[in-house]
């Protein structure tokens, strides 16, 4: 009896110990075109992970300040199971969440989440560019994590590039250095060099080279306007999705090299330093101090005739853009009534008084269009007038650029979803959107979602997976969602509130803001 139980118990535990060990993720490997990758199988999200991947050289020492540079083979296995060090940066945004243990200047790594690995899957995939002005951000943050989206049918890729002083100082020295001859856009160019790296590699991992679509939030969308735009680019997409930005006046536009090269020397004349080659010894952490020492918020982008030859608006009027489907969108409040009236309390000469000072030759008819006869009006035109200058506006001309002059679908969404820890808000702030539309409410802290919040975010989720699958975002069992590329007045807009529902839109504001802000005429 004793030993019929010593069996049973025995098997028992070798049971046990099977279930254990099925249930622990497991090592998966890839073979890339510099070497071989190994991740980790998942067993509860059923997806292989690959997080940090070498896609260029670290941009250190005699690479600081360049173009990235090709990545060398390497011998043996190369793990790539942690996120690597996000990009030099403080941070200096609330909402941020770090996967990544601490900074560092060799940053140019990017995350893979696929359903299936191997040449024969052909897979649609997605490259996610995180947001932060250009200064701040890294593509490990918990709400641009690819799981959700992978589960999709999709291959997921997220990627850090180069930010504030490290990816974007323009200077003459560092123009006169360069094969091309200009300076600045480090940043984009790490963009385009992870482009060009799922180019040659997403394959192996179960992606179509041939279905590559491009998204991005705030300064990833803004990115991801640019990229249309950018010869070195727009032929390696299939569709592009933009989440509040786009490189447009007067939001983060691309300014010409020569004025771009003046503020970096101003930069250096601000510092003990005379040169590029005095700056290029100092430390990561050193020049990074000087930079905020400084005071600024990063550098401009640059038209360099080489990521950019020209601004946005004249590239999609002369037809060079992308020619692909395009998916954007924006907040219902990316700035409150606070940065508009600047103190002062809701009163209607308040307000006049506000308009007059920033729009001085327009601002007769920003009050015709701009209602302000309530506190209530006030409030809501105030927020409006805000987030326009912010990046609405340039968002909006975005659309309107494609719109005009392209013939391909664009799918145009508002979202109105308030947060609950942030009820009381007349409409959703900038950057909340992106855990819904990634399907990452799970992911975020203290924060009670509603059923309401789940629904927005698993209805988007699938309207986003079957635009980056088809170039459209309706499917079986979905609020159909109409093509804004039309020459009807109201436009139709996907707007949610709980729910999914659309608004006609006359888009009279932008129309007014289109003349005031030089960009009517494109």
């Amino acid at each position: 009896m004793i030993l019929r139980n010593s069996i049973i118990l025995s098997v028992f535990l070798a049971f046990l110990s099977c279930s254990i060990t099925s249930l622990k993720d497991e090592n998966i490997q890839v073979i890339t075109q510099n070497g071989i990758v190994e991740g980790l199988v998942n067993n509860n999200s059923s997806l292989s992970e690959f997080f940090g991947i070498p896609y260029a050289k670290p941009p250190v020492n005699e690479f600081r300040w360049k173009e990235p540079q090709t990545l060398d083979n390497w011998e043996g296995i190369k793990e790539t199971k942690q996120f690597a060090k996000r990009a030099v940066q403080t941070n200096i945004y609330g909402d941020m969440i770090y996967r990544s243990d601490t900074v560092s200047e060799d940053c140019l790594y990017l995350n893979i989440w696929t359903p299936d690995t191997g040449t024969d899957k052909k897979l649609p995939v997605l490259v996610y560019f995180h947001g932060g002005g250009f200064v701040a951000g890294t593509g490990n943050e918990p709400r641009y994590d690819g799981a959700k989206m992978a589960q999709q049918g999709i291959v997921v890729v997220s990627v850090n590039y180069r930010l504030n002083i490290f990816g974007f100082l323009a200077h003459p020295e560092l123009s006169e250095e360069s094969p091309y001859k200009a300076s600045g856009n480090y940043g984009l160019l790490d963009q385009v060099a992870a482009l060009k790296w799922v180019n040659k590699n997403i394959a192996a991992f179960g992606g179509d080279t041939t279905k590559v679509s491009i998204a991005g939030e705030s300064a990833g969308s803004i990115s991801v306007s640019m990229h249309m735009a950018s010869p070195l680019s727009k032929n390696l997409l299939a569709g592009a999705i933009g989440q509040s930005g786009a490189a447009i006046n007067p939001t983060f536009f691309p300014k010409p090299l020569n004025e771009c090269e003046k503020e970096g020397v101003k930069f250096l004349e601000g510092t003990d330093y005379s040169s590029i080659a005095d700056l290029r010894q100092l430390s990561a952490q050193e020049i990074s101090n000087l930079y905020v020492q400084s005071k600024r918020y990063g550098f401009p982008t640059v038209i360099d005739g080489y990521f950019l030859e020209k601004s946005l608006p004249k590239v999609f009027k002369a037809k060079e853009q992308a020619n692909i489907p395009l998916l954007l969108g924006w907040t219902s409040a990316e700035l409150s009534a606070r940065a508009f009236m600047q103190g002062e309390s809701l009163e209607t000469e308040n307000f006049k008084n506000k308009v007059k000072e920033k729009y001085p030759n327009n601002f007769e008819e920003v009050l015709n269009v701009y209602p302000h006869s309530t506190e209530k009006e006030i409030e809501q035109s105030a927020t409006d007038l805000a987030s326009d200058d912010f990046i609405v506006y340039s968002t909006w001309k975005w659309f309107d650029l494609h719109r005009k002059y392209s013939k391909q679908p664009i799918y145009r969404y508002f979202f109105d979803q308030i947060k609950p820890n942030n009820q009381g808000l007349i409409g959703a702030p900038h950057a909340s959107d992106i855990e819904y539309l990634m399907g990452n409410l799970h992911l975020i802290p203290n924060i009670e979602w509603t059923p309401e919040d789940f629904y927005i975010s698993e209805t988007a989720v699938k309207y986003i997976a079957n635009f980056i699958k088809t170039g459209n975002p309706n499917g079986d069992g979905l609020p159909y969602w109409e093509n804004a590329n039309t020459e009807k007045i109201n436009i139709p807009v996907m707007n949610t509130r709980n729910k999914l529902e659309y608004e006609d839109i006359t888009d009279e504001q932008y129309f007014l803001l289109d003349k005031i802000y030089g960009n009517a005429s494109n």
